[in-house]
């Protein structure tokens, strides 16, 4: 099995692909963060010069002390761990399309094998990337934040945690669809239009018709509500009680409306990414490689 790890790791790192995508992830949570603070400062001076009175009765703590930092980086780590889900839906498809798959089904004692290697291998990767988006997204929320806008050291590796672990998650989900989809072109349209395009509309079409608690079970639904409720907790943590009306305003903020606790959200997507990896596992036994 190591040696299957090893090899599986080796394809990973002779070409392009990880640091392909890793640049323009560490881009996007740097830009991300930066203007995560330019708008939170934008906002708590807006607020501060304005009557807000019965906000900051209701929260607890003056505008210059909300820490509005949370939610938009919990807005960044939902956008910035497509490029982690990209890279895993091209673990099996790239193969497939570059014809190696068969090399790799010949050479492991069994094809089972040879997909649990691969997964190892890409949570790691997605571990990686999940690290590195939370460290460009800190970068660039420190530079332009205000200390009071932004969340303690808990706070901090709480939402390292939750950052990592939806990298992971998006990954191992992307190995699945890639799987399922034996086509490089159609797997990346179809992840990117469903994640950035159908499920937003659905959750628009589901929150007209009241029925917004039905967002947190689908994937898109899911993974916002993993790191989105993790940020309206750390923010409300230093409020007061706050009306339920608010709270489901903030974590709309948050893009986690609708969604369940954090770690509900979380088995929720290991959910969908183990039906989907099971549906790939299951299409890649029967596969014809000759």
């Amino acid at each position: 099995m190591g040696n299957l790890v090893q090899a599986e790791l080796r394809k990973t790192t002779t070409t392009g692909l990880w640091w392909g995508l890793l640049i323009p992830t560490a881009v996007l949570a740097l830009g991300w963060g930066l203007a995560t603070g330019l708008l939170g400062q934008f906002f708590v001076d807006f607020a501060s010069s304005n009557d807000v009175d019965e906000v900051s009765d209701f929260l607890g703590v003056s505008p210059d002390q909300w820490k509005v930092s949370l939610f938009g980086m919990a807005r960044a780590i939902n956008i910035s761990t497509i490029f982690p889900m990209i890279f895993g839906a091209l673990a099996i498809s790239g193969e497939i399309n570059r014809r190696t798959i068969t090399t790799t089904f010949l050479t492991a004692p069994s094809r089972m094998q040879s997909m649990l290697a691969k997964m190892l291998v890409y949570v790691m990767w997605g571990a990686i990337y999940g690290l590195a988006i939370m460290l460009f997204l800190g970068i660039g929320v420190v530079i332009t934040s205000e200390p009071g806008q932004l969340p303690d050291a808990g706070g901090w590796m709480m939402l390292t945690l939750v950052c990592v672990l939806s990298s992971i998650l998006m990954t191992m989900f992307g190995v699945g669809v890639g799987a399922l989809i034996p086509n490089v072109a159609g797997t990346i349209v179809l992840l990117l239009l469903y994640f950035l395009v159908i499920e937003n509309v659905l959750h628009l079409v589901l929150a007209y018709l009241e029925v917004p608690s039905v967002i947190g079970f689908l994937p898109n639904g899911s993974i916002n509500g993993l790191t989105g409720s993790v940020s309206v907790d750390l923010f409300l943590s230093t409020a007061g009680v706050v009306p339920k009306e608010i709270e489901d305003v903030l974590r709309a903020i948050a893009g986690a409306g609708g969604a369940l606790d954090w770690w509900w959200s979380g088995l929720v997507f290991l959910a969908w990414s183990g039906i989907v990896f099971a549906g790939g596992w299951a299409s890649t036994q029967s596969k014809d490689i000759t």
